[in-house]
């Protein structure tokens, strides 16, 4: 599920952290990158269960308006379509899905009252009533409308507060998490083990996260008086926290990852740098794997 970009943040975080809390292990280190892998699955799955919720509270307003006393013809003419079709059934009737959400413990995230706000603010929608106007509409049609809810509620503070309140930094992963979500409702009716391509560790993790991971914390002092051969007028000492780790993730990817061109790396970590380290960590970032990559290069190492 997650990309090369996402598992280097990862990585870099996983860094940062042992720092400042002294992992003891290089179990410490892998045990954190899973885990954090484990929270991508989890805020999707939690984006999942809320456009789920929505679309299943359609069942609970039909139910409501057929049992009072005097419906109004909009009452009569109502009809649960968010619900009512077999593109959402597929994750309704999904048992093994049920107990995804019961195993992640995702069911507590998710606030019922809130679910009924987000349903009625999108009833309102011309979206939505226009589609309660197409009599047989086909699964094509329902994706459509599917994909128009969920594009809706990523636009609706409500529901950008309750994916924050469970995941601070969701951004991180917002991209990658939305593409899910938009790949899954376009496959609907899903079959019943669906979620494994998202569950499941992706090659980015097993065959270039942990690698990395383990290879930096392995290498740690040979990378750094590696780095600090080409740190010009510059103390090692003085160099950003973050800096330093993405210089090492570097040099890392460089001398392990040979199918990736050094130029990519270099790309990467000066764009993790604008949104991670000071002001003026691009520039220097660029500078010094630069004079790392001719230095390596020279050496036959990459």
């Amino acid at each position: 599920m997650l990309s090369r970009r996402n598992v280097r943040i990862k990585v870099m975080q996983v860094l940062y952290a042992a720092q400042r809390q002294g992992f003891s292990t290089p179990n410490a280190y892998v045990s954190l990158l899973n885990s954090m892998t484990r929270n991508t699955f989890k805020l999707y799955l939690e984006n999942l269960l809320i456009f789920q919720r929505v679309c299943e509270y359609a069942k609970h307003d039909f139910a409501t308006r057929q049992a009072k006393l005097r419906p109004t013809e909009e009452d009569k003419s109502f009809r649960p379509v968010l619900a009512d079709n077999q593109c959402v059934q597929s994750l309704s009737d999904n048992n093994d899905l049920s107990q995804i959400y019961d195993r992640y413990g995702v069911r507590s995230m998710i606030d019922a009252d809130q679910i009924q706000s987000l349903y009625r603010e999108f009833g309102k929608t011309d979206t939505h009533q226009s589609f309660l106007e197409i009599p047989n509409p086909s699964n094509e049609e329902t994706k459509t409308l599917l994909l128009a809810l969920y594009k809706w509620l990523q636009k609706q503070d409500l529901f950008l507060n309750m994916v924050e309140d469970q995941f601070p930094l969701w951004n991180e992963d917002k991209s990658l998490v939305i593409g899910a979500m938009k790949k899954t409702i376009k496959s609907m009716p899903v079959d019943a083990s669906f979620y494994h391509d998202y569950e499941s560790p992706s090659e980015a993790i097993t065959d270039f996260g942990r690698p990395l991971l383990r290879f930096v914390v392995e290498a740690e002092e040979t990378l750094l008086e590696r780095i600090k051969t080409v740190l010009q007028n510059w103390d090692a000492d003085r160099v950003a926290i973050v800096d330093m780790i993405l210089l090492k993730m570097a040099v890392g990817e460089f001398t392990q990852f040979p199918a990736i061109a050094p130029e990519v790396t270099i790309n990467e970590y000066i764009d993790i740098s604008k949104a991670y380290s000071t002001p003026k960590s691009r520039e220097f970032i660029n500078g010094v794997l630069d004079n790392l990559k001719k230095q390596l290069e020279k050496e036959g190492l990459i």
